[in-house]
């Protein structure tokens, strides 16, 4: 199985991306996204916004491009549709829903089998959920430390309004499917459709 090995704030400055989408809270002195080049062609700022996406979401080329294909056959506008595609990821979804500090560690979980969907153990990253769905840890793995102090804890998290959380059952359910303002972080999606349109 590929995986992305880069180092995350390493390429979170070249995204120009604050580690604290990615899960992180480490700072960095340096200007996120600080380079010697000041103007970029049209074609370095759609591949950038296409890596930043890939980057944040964990997925590699074929498979967003396998997104991408699905996005442009749904109703509505592609880029809004392509960013609710990635958004609904089953990894993506424990991040979010702060069963996992980051993003890498909820996609190791959900492949370890650590989450079910609607009473179902799913271990693949890339399912997609369904309004109506609830994702919750499995019943194995509900006493194991990890999920154990989650509960014991009282740290924020700040839940999307499309996903609803019950912390001390650790659970969630997806009230709604995203839409395109409940995305975290700045993206300019009309760039990456532009890019792949070609």
């Amino acid at each position: 199985m590929a995986r992305n090995m880069q180092p995350v704030l390493k390429r979170c400055r070249t995204l120009g991306i604050s580690p604290a989408v990615m899960g992180y809270n480490k700072s960095s002195n340096r200007n996120p996204g600080a380079q010697k080049r000041t103007k970029k062609s049209e074609y370095a700022m759609q591949l950038n916004e296409k890596q930043k996406v890939k980057f944040v979401y964990g997925v590699l080329e074929k498979q967003f491009r396998m997104y991408y294909e699905k996005a442009a056959k749904m109703p509505g506008k592609t880029g809004d549709n392509l960013m609710s595609l990635v958004e609904r990821r089953l990894d993506n979804v424990v991040f979010r829903l702060g069963l996992a500090s980051t993003r890498r560690e909820a996609r190791q979980l959900v492949n370890h089998g650590h989450f079910t969907v609607n009473g179902k153990r799913v271990n693949i990253p890339s399912y997609l959920v369904n309004a109506g769905d609830v994702i919750a840890v499995s019943e194995k793995s509900a006493g194991a430390t990890r999920f154990k102090n989650m509960k014991e804890e009282d740290s924020f998290v700040t839940t999307p309004k499309w996903l609803e959380r019950d912390k001390n059952a650790l659970r969630g359910k997806v009230t709604a499917l995203p839409a395109r303002d409940d995305i975290d972080f700045e993206v300019e999606d009309h760039l990456i459709v532009e890019l792949y349109s070609k």
